[in-house]
């Protein structure tokens, strides 16, 4: 991988035309762009440095690395997002940096500061500008990697890191109605586990009975507590609310949970409302009785969960255009894309 010379950046610069990508019909699937963005921790200089732009490409380690073997690896997710005048936003990038910290903290791993990450998340999206999707036709989703690349035999943090962020284009994460299935038998996390960070190694153990609900026209899992499995935690990829009366409800992110950037905002969105919000158990009988039900992810963003099947027992839930979902949906996205105003200094723009 070589790094972009000067007349390279200046033509990333100045390119404002549109990739040619039909913007209707994408998913949320890897679309190739144009470049990503490396840097190096290394024992010899015990920091991150020399960031780099560089083609979109495969990466080489060695076969014995942390990430491969040991699965000592983060990864965090945000969105850059087209204003109407084709300014570019992204939607509070700080919060993933310092997530990051803080996962790198439990994975015994060094991590890049707040202002590296944050300059290799605009330089990243800048040099794939022509990629962010059209206003109100999608978004980049940009994924940084923390990845121990050190070689290592035995079972102990890697010497070597490598921090990497990519992008691509994409549409909704889920399409159609959104039917969860309660998993009883598989638990996501467990206390003291690394539910409650973006672990790569969170991920690959749900995809067994992922695969096998979605065979039986699931959309996706709602898991229980691994403790005392009547409590609900959150999805796959995806945190839960329960609406009821004017109190909206979702679980405590106490270890097990990931504590999502997008439910943090919409927390702070529904008490703006005049919601009663609060954070704590909820046995898995509580969501028979909910008025509403969504699910909030980087991801998806806001949406309604159509039903949930527990045991053979379904209860469907209300959707449409006057749900709180939807509202809320409509004025997270809003500031996000600049067309409502923000007033609590989540977005940030780039040029």
């Amino acid at each position: 991988m070589g790094s972009l010379s000067k007349q390279e950046q200046v033509e990333c610069r100045e390119k404002a035309e549109y990739a040619n990508v039909n913007w209707d019909e994408l998913g949320f699937a890897l679309t190739k762009t144009d470049y990503m963005y490396v840097m190096n921790f290394t024992e010899e200089e015990q920091k991150f440095f020399n960031g780099t732009l560089t083609r979109f490409g495969n990466i080489e380690m060695c076969p014995s690395s942390g990430i491969l073997n040991y699965g000592q690896g983060l990864f965090e997710g945000l969105k850059a997002y087209r204003k109407e005048d084709e300014g570019i936003l992204l939607f509070r990038p700080q919060e993933n940096a310092l997530r990051m910290k803080m996962g790198a903290d439990r994975m015994c791993m060094p991590s890049p500061t707040v202002d590296q990450f944050m300059d290799a998340v605009k330089k990243t999206v800048l040099a794939n500008k022509r990629w962010v999707p059209p206003y109100g036709r999608g978004s980049l989703y940009v994924r940084p990697l923390l990845m121990a690349t050190g070689r290592n035999l035995g079972v102990k943090p890697s010497s070597d890191y490598t921090f990497l962020v990519y992008a691509s284009p994409v549409g909704n994460y889920h399409k159609g109605d959104l039917n969860l299935m309660v998993e009883d038998n598989v638990h996501r996390a467990i206390p003291g586990g690394t539910g409650g960070i973006k672990a790569v190694t969170n991920y690959s153990p749900v995809y067994k009975p992922l695969t096998e609900a979605k065979a039986k026209g699931f959309s996706d899992l709602l898991f229980l507590d691994a403790l005392t499995g009547s409590n609900i935690e959150e999805g796959s990829a995806c945190n839960i609310f329960i609406l009821k009366g004017n109190v909206i409800s979702t679980p405590t992110t106490h270890g097990t949970i990931l504590p999502g950037i997008t439910r943090k905002s919409i927390m702070e969105i529904a008490s703006d409302f005049g919601y009663q919000v609060e954070e704590r158990a909820i046995p898995i009988k509580e969501v028979f009785d909910a008025e509403e039900v969504f699910c909030t992810g980087t991801a998806m963003v806001v949406k309604s969960v159509a039903s949930i099947t527990y045991q053979g027992k379904r209860i469907g839930y209300k959707l449409g255009a006057e749900t709180l979902a939807q509202k809320l949906h409509a004025t997270l996205t809003g500031i996000q894309t600049g067309l409502i105003e923000d007033k609590l200094g989540w977005t940030m723009l780039i040029d």
